[in-house]
C-alpha cells in the first residue's frame, strides 16, 4: 500500500505533470456483463496512475484492443477515465487491487484481495465466461470460485494459452497476459489472443 502511494508522489517523469490516483483500482465494464476479465494487478504508471484498470499502459492497449476487435469495447484504445471507453457485455478486473513494487504482487496480496474478486462475481450474476490472463490471475479465479462454493475439477489443470475449463458457475479460459514481456518477445501476439476473445464472446452468446 504504501509503495502504491509513493510511486503516486514520485511519479513518472513523463508524467509528473498529472494527479496520480494512487489508491485500489477498481473493476471496470458492464454490470450484465457476460464476460469477466482477470488480470494481474494495476501498473504502476498505468491503472495506479489513471484509476482504471488496464488504463494507460501498454498491457491495456493489448487487452482493449483486442476486446474492440471482438465486439466487447466500443473503442480500441484505453488512455484514461474520461476518453469513452465503453465495454458491451465484459467487465474488467484484477486479482490484486494495488499497484505491487516491479508489477510482481504475492500470493498473500492476492488472498488479501480474495473478497473483493467474490463479491464482484457474486454481483455479475450473468458472468458466463472467464478469461484469466495469466497463471497468477488464474489461480485467483480458481480460490474465488472455490470460495463460492463452486465443484471444481481436480486436480486443478496447469495454466497455459487456449486452456479451457468448464465449470457450473463459468467457463474459464486461459490467455498469456498481454504483459510487454510477453507480447515484445512473440510468447502472445494479436491472433493468440483474440482467438481467446472471439472464443469467449462465442461461448458467452451460446450459454458459456
Amino acid at each position: 500500500m504504501g509503495w502504491r502511494e509513493r510511486v503516486a508522489v514520485e511519479k513518472r517523469a513523463s508524467f509528473r505533470d498529472e494527479e496520480y490516483w494512487g489508491r485500489p483500482v477498481p473493476g471496470f465494464g458492464d454490470p450484465d456483463a457476460r464476460v469477466l476479465v482477470a488480470g494481474l494487478a494495476p501498473a504502476a504508471h498505468g491503472a495506479n496512475r489513471t484509476g482504471r484498470v488496464f488504463t494507460g499502459d501498454r498491457s491495456g492497449d493489448w487487452l482493449y484492443a483486442s476486446m474492440y476487435r471482438n465486439g466487447l469495447a466500443n473503442q480500441p484504445t484505453s488512455v484514461s477515465v474520461d476518453d469513452g471507453l465503453v465495454l458491451h457485455g465484459a467487465y474488467v478486473s484484477a486479482a490484486v487491487r494495488c499497484a505491487p513494487p516491479a508489477n510482481q504482487p504475492t500470493p498473500e496480496e492476492r488472498d488479501r484481495c480474495l473478497p473483493f474478486f467474490v463479491r464482484e462475481l457474486d454481483l455479475l450474476t450473468d458472468v458466463r465466461v472467464i478469461v484469466a490472463l495469466g497463471a497468477f490471475a488464474y489461480q485467483a479465479v480458481w480460490t474465488t470460485l472455490a470460495a463460492t462454493g463452486i465443484a471444481l475439477p481436480r486436480p486443478r489443470p496447469k495454466f497455459t494459452h487456449g486452456l479451457e475449463v468448464v465449470t457450473d458457475r463459468a467457463t474459464i479460459l486461459g490467455c498469456f497476459h498481454p504483459s510487454q514481456q510477453n507480447t515484445f518477445t512473440g510468447k502472445l501476439t494479436e491472433p493468440m489472443i483474440d482467438a481467446v476473445f472471439g472464443r469467449a464472446r462465442l461461448l458467452s452468446e451460446t450459454g458459456g
